[in-house]
């Protein structure tokens, strides 16, 4: 009968040393390629600033100034149509007034050419404005941004 030292012979040691020498260098190799691998994810997922701080402020002293006229806008119409729905009205995309009434539509152009006159006077182009709008749809981080310049921007002067 053998004895268990027997069954942990010199050569069964050095194949089972071997082969936990060999695991042990995968696992740590996954290790190692799964903290690059994440490393990589993040730099890449970390998108360039599309918009700097300057146009951060501007673009929520816009927002700040055109709200006003907005919503005044918004009632204008919303009298004018009643319990209709409103379309939603899109200032560079005139397709956007045809579902309203005459009268509706004058509203809507007139508040546009505020909004475009607003947004110039706050350093910014239409464009530009546009462009922030769209990327905060998609942009929690710049999202966050505008709203903490929003804020700013609305608390009192002894406030601050």
């Amino acid at each position: 009968m053998k004895k268990i030292s027997d069954l942990f012979s010199r050569h069964s040691r050095k194949r089972i040393l071997s082969q936990s020498f060999f695991l042990g260098a995968l696992a740590t190799a996954g290790v190692i390629l799964n903290a690059f691998s994440l490393s990589l994810k993040v730099d890449a997922q970390t998108p360039l600033p599309i918009v700097n701080n300057t146009e951060i402020d501007s673009y929520a002293q816009a927002v700040l100034a055109m709200e006003p006229a907005r919503q005044n806008a918004f009632e204008e119409i919303k009298k004018l149509i009643g319990n209709g729905e409103i379309p939603k009205i899109v200032c560079n995309d005139s397709n956007s007034f045809n579902g309203l009434p005459k009268k509706a539509q004058d509203i809507a152009v007139n508040y546009c050419t505020r909004a475009q006159k607003i947004v110039a006077d706050n350093g910014l182009s239409f464009d530009q404005f546009n462009k922030i709008t769209l990327e905060l749809q998609n942009n929690n981080m710049l999202k966050r941004q505008v709203y903490d310049s929003l804020l700013r921007l609305q608390q009192t002067p002894e406030s601050r």
